[in-house]
């Protein structure tokens, strides 16, 4: 599927009215396109959207960013209620901000990258990640697409479609080595080994771990379009809707 060159805005289409309110849980490890799937069901739809592992970034960050040791879970666990994070569910513009401030890009930094799966491990940040996850997914007015990786499983286990995106380890790192600009051969496969190290430490996790849930419907985005990917989990979502 790849991003590089099909994006979210040029997958999707103009937004229909909404239907009936439909909650939709996107999951699945790293580089599988669960961000730019997501946003453009959600447009597609005229739903909202949420990045939750933009979340967890955001805590992140604010950890790094108050001189707090991430590889220390106790202080990490006793700072989890502190920053106040508010996230944006408008998919054409997604936006998150910390304390106030815009923290959208500061949250992509390869330090945040590198040190998120420490953080959410955390039962008290999941905990604290959590209850804002859910209380966002409750006020969206036409239903949400929300994206992560325990959403069908732990967030919102109740959710109306539950969706598992998967790809092979080459894929990914092909993909997401190209939204970090490079294609380097050295570059790939290290990006390769980063990914399979996330996916230990996410689906190794105790608390709320990267699972399919057992209602989800896996897709296996290795050799398809993102539009091909689109198109599947708008006719789940449709199908929903005209059964409500």
């Amino acid at each position: 599927m790849p991003a590089p060159v099909e994006t979210a805005a040029t997958a999707a289409t103009t937004a229909p009215a909404a239907g009936p309110a439909v909650i939709v849980a996107i999951d699945g490890p790293s580089g599988t396109g669960k961000s730019s799937t997501s946003k453009a069901v959600a447009v597609r739809l005229g739903m909202s959207f949420l990045d939750t592992g933009a979340q967890y970034r955001a805590m992140t960050w604010w950890m790094i960013s108050n001189g707090i040791d991430v590889a220390d879970a106790a202080a990490v666990a006793t700072a989890a209620h502190k920053p106040v994070i508010v996230s944006g569910t408008d998919p054409a513009a997604p936006a998150i901000t910390v304390d106030g401030t815009d923290a959208s890009g500061p949250i992509r930094t390869p330090e945040v990258t590198a040190k998120v799966s420490a953080v959410s491990a955390v039962p008290e940040v999941r905990a604290v990640i959590t209850r804002l996850q859910r209380s966002i997914a409750a006020a969206a007015p036409h239903g949400i697409v929300a994206e992560g990786r325990d959403i069908g499983t732990t967030v919102l286990p109740d959710a109306d479609v539950k969706v598992f995106l998967t790809a092979s380890a080459e894929a990914r790192a092909a993909r997401r080595s190209g939204e970090l600009g490079s294609t380097a051969t050295a570059d790939v496969a290290a990006t390769r080994e980063a990914l399979i190290k996330r996916d230990a430490a996410d689906s190794g996790r105790k608390t709320s771990p990267l699972a399919k849930a057992g209602d989800a419907t896996e897709i296996d985005t290795t050799d398809l379009t993102l539009a091909q990917v689109i198109d599947r989990i708008v006719a789940l979502v449709e199908e929903k809707r005209a059964a409500k």
